[in-house]
């Protein structure tokens, strides 16, 4: 249904004497984006109309014609059949031109006590929380693909690092659970970010309140907001929320990105450490062999973009004074394409996770290298009486004269170790065995099989209680 050029009126034209310049018109117009808000304008409308009707504010005549004429309006949003017009500026004023198109003069006083100030901010909120939501089940959902794979390879072999060198080993399984805690905390993070989103802004009006004699916990209580807004002026400048929301999903995109640049080089050549599944991947138009990490890199990539938008958003509200001003609509595109992004992303990683095919044997290879268990022979010499700097050092030039004869530490001979320390004894070699190492971190949080298998459990365990 095409709006007449009645319902076209500017909300606001009474003060002008000539109509918007063409392109200030399209300049200014939001609609092309902020059309996604429509259902979420229908849904904050209709509580507002029932709390105007139990105020006696308007008839429960009145507030049935509203009701039915935006419930209409909804389902054309739903199946695609509104139409959306740029004369009109924005989301608010479409839906409440087509509802006085359908029910006549009655729909011009949906607009009572409230402004497009505290309507678009309680819209907002109301997408917002509805895409938290949808984030932390999407994160719950790739917390435990990684739990189900770690599961699986708690007792995997590989090399951990630090700096990027061979530091000491771990299970496949242990480093897979540093992700799930990164993710965990990311979810702790919406959750928080929750709290602040689920209060009710409308009833602060365009930024003084009202005059009509209002009761905005009645529009809080149908809407499943958890408290309203304090100040009025607050309420339609405050951007905090979104804000929040975009710096939780930099922090997620990060750790996302962080776990894609993992996956990049563990399925590089020179690693070899896991293969992805093909489904994941994509070839070379000219390189027959290549199989190439596509989804990883995409989404270690994805992360500049929302790590923009938050900059982009700080930016726009550094300098604004209060209350609401027009910079504001700046606001709505990089939330969206954040939300999108993020879920979007989350979704992938969910999906390829499962699709990992590791190779024990070159992260076994791997870990054989690099004098993995330096720090384990040290620990020996403590037990010994020796301290912890002297055995540190003693080690050190053991590693040293290891690496002159080419060779590795378990390589050497009593006698060399001896000469080092005259402390060391046979059982040395006891300790020159990774799957030792790996059994010997045997406490809460440590990287034996066992642990993992029990970290695994309590994950599970967290992920239901969230």
């Amino acid at each position: 249904m095409f709006m007449d050029k009645e319902s076209e009126k500017k909300p606001w034209g009474g003060r002008f004497s000539e109509p918007t310049n063409q392109f200030v018109e399209r300049f200014t117009a939001s609609i092309n984006f902020d059309k996604r808000l429509g259902l979420y304008d229908v849904t904050g409308s209709k509580a507002h109309a029932q709390m105007l009707e139990k105020c006696g504010i308007i008839s429960s005549e009145e507030l049935r014609q509203i009701d039915n004429g935006l419930e209409e309006i909804a389902n054309t949003i739903r199946n695609g059949t509104f139409k959306w017009s740029a004369a009109l500026e924005d989301v608010h004023m479409n839906i409440e031109g087509e509802l006085v198109n359908r029910i006549g003069e009655v729909g011009k006083k949906l607009h009572t006590a409230r402004s497009r100030n505290d309507q678009v901010a309680t819209d907002l909120r109301l997408f917002l929380r509805d895409k938290t939501d949808e984030s932390v089940e999407k994160l719950k959902d790739l917390v435990r693909s990684i739990v189900q794979l770690a599961h699986k390879e708690s007792a995997t072999l590989m090399p951990g690092y630090t700096h990027l060198q061979v530091a000491q080993p771990v299970t496949f399984g242990h480093h897979l659970l540093a992700w799930a805690e990164m993710i965990l905390r990311d979810i702790s993070r919406f959750k928080n970010c929750r709290s602040r989103i689920n209060i009710l802004p409308l009833g602060s009006g365009a930024l003084a309140g009202t005059t009509f004699p209002i009761d905005r916990r009645i529009t809080a209580e149908i809407l499943g907001f958890d408290d309203i807004s304090e100040n009025s002026m607050d309420s339609v400048a405050d951007r905090d929320f979104v804000i929040e929301f975009v710096s939780a999903a930099t922090i997620a995109m990060m750790h996302f990105s962080r776990i894609c640049e993992e996956l990049v080089l563990w399925c590089s050549q020179p690693f070899s450490f896991i293969e992805l599944g093909d489904a994941f991947c994509t070839g070379s138009s000219m390189m027959p062999q290549k199989k190439n990490p596509d989804v990883p890199e995409l989404i270690r990539g994805k992360s500049g973009r929302v790590y923009g938008h938050l900059m982009g958003l700080i930016t726009l509200m550094k300098s604004q004074p209060l209350t609401y001003n027009k910079d504001n609509q700046e606001d709505k595109e990089p939330l969206f394409d954040t939300v999108d992004t993020l879920i979007d992303c989350t979704k992938a990683l969910h999906l390829l996770i499962p699709s990992i095919n590791p190779n024990p044997s070159a992260m076994s290879e791997a870990a054989e290298k690099g004098f993995i268990l330096a720090t384990d022979i040290a620990d020996y010499l403590v037990r010994k009486g020796i301290s912890f700097r002297d055995a540190h050092e003693t080690v050190g030039q053991l590693v040293k004269f290891a690496v002159d004869q080419n060779c590795q530490l378990e390589d050497l001979k009593l006698a060399e170790f001896q000469k080092a320390n005259k402390v060391f004894d046979a059982k040395v070699f006891d300790i020159l065995t990774l799957d030792k190492a790996l059994a010997s971190r045997n406490h809460q949080g440590g990287t034996a099989p066992e642990q993992v298998k029990k970290a695994c459990a309590r994950i599970a365990i967290r992920i239901e209680k969230i």
